[in-house]
């Protein structure tokens, strides 16, 4: 029988579980509060009798994450972490620091598979998903290590988050929890390609959230060429999502967009864009794309200059547009390429 994550459960899956089993009420919260406590095993659980945890490792294991590699940015501080999951993978998560508190972006499956050209993640393949106690793991691993309290989260690094969207919508109900980590809703960022009937799935949840949508192009041409997933779901069709989502929660969208050079970063791109966004409730996040050889091939990221005259071009048409701060540009605080040195070298 295969052993079962009690760290991801809730605690009333755990209460149901322990009446099925004989033990009362009380045992199953405690082993809760452990949990939450962040014990990495069940011999750690002092107050339980040696029956009740010889039968916890029968039946279940303790999802966690360890830190195999660090590396900080001797420029702003930004800490990124490799982290080992317990059958060996690795994924990786950044720590930075704002005025507004710390964020740490997460990942939420080994690898990727939507196969976009300018991302790291997705050259190094796809693996599996990620369970919600490995996503929270990395949080608090990343508090116990820094000795920092972590008010921010970004689903944003490996992985497409959608794709794992019942692990996912698991994590951010256990993550904000009163009982767990206590991190609002509105203190999460999700970040999604564009898997259309997820979108409108999670609309239905009505979190209160931020949904970030990697847009990169204004036209189906130009984003098929760098985004596989838009040959499914095309440009209009995640725009329409997008309002209906918007219709739903209330909340302003984000909208991704990396730029390369001489791909989606012409006057003509800025206007396209800012015809296809017009009066909706959103803000167009400029990214400089990162120049990573192995990812990027012949793509290059924007200079700065073309960048500033993408935002004058969208401001002009009414568009609420900021170009992403860059931190961590000395350790590649992007992920997938630690991973991906990684796993060439045990290879």
């Amino acid at each position: 029988m295969a052993l079962v994550d009690i760290t991801s459960m809730f605690e009333a899956e755990l209460l149901e579980a322990f009446k099925k089993s004989g033990y009362p009420a009380y045992r199953a919260r405690q082993v809760y509060l452990w949990l939450v406590k962040g014990v990495k095993s069940f011999d750690e659980m002092r107050n339980l009798p040696k029956s009740l945890i010889g039968e916890l490792k029968e039946k279940y294991y303790i999802a966690g994450v360890e830190i195999a590699r660090k590396l900080v940015s001797k420029i702003d501080g930004t800490i990124k972490y490799l982290f080992r999951l317990n059958d060996g993978e690795y994924i990786e998560a950044v720590l930075m620091s704002y005025r507004h508190g710390y964020t740490i972006c997460i990942s939420t499956q080994v690898g990727c598979k939507m196969g976009c050209k300018f991302c790291a993640t997705g050259m190094g393949g796809f693996a599996r998903n990620l369970t919600a106690s490995e996503m929270i793991s990395q949080i608090k691993e990343a508090e116990l290590d820094s000795g920092i309290r972590i008010s921010n989260v970004v689903l944003m690094g490996m992985g497409e988050p959608l794709d794992n969207y019942e692990n996912v919508v698991r994590f951010l109900k256990l993550a904000s929890s009163t009982e767990n980590l206590n991190i609002g809703m509105r203190h999460i960022s999700l970040s999604t390609c564009g898997i259309i009937d997820k979108i409108y799935k999670l609309a239905e949840e009505k979190f209160q959230l931020t949904l970030s949508v990697s847009l990169h192009a204004p036209d189906n041409l130009t984003r098929s060429k760098i985004m596989p997933i838009n040959k499914k779901y095309s440009l209009d069709d995640l725009l329409a999502v997008c309002r209906f989502y918007i219709s739903k929660t209330n909340r302003r969208i984000s909208f991704e967009y990396a730029m390369i050079a001489g791909v989606n970063d012409s006057d003509e791109c800025a206007k396209r864009l800012a015809e296809k966004l017009r009066k909706m409730l959103c803000h167009v996040n400029l990214i400089p794309a990162n120049d990573v050889d192995f990812a990027l091939g012949s793509y290059k990221k924007s200079g700065m200059e073309r960048i500033k005259k993408f935002v004058n071009i969208l401001e002009k048409y009414g568009i609420n547009v900021t170009i992403r701060r860059t931190l961590g540009a000395d350790i590649n605080a992007s992920c997938g390429q630690l991973r991906r040195s990684t796993k060439t070298v045990e290879v």
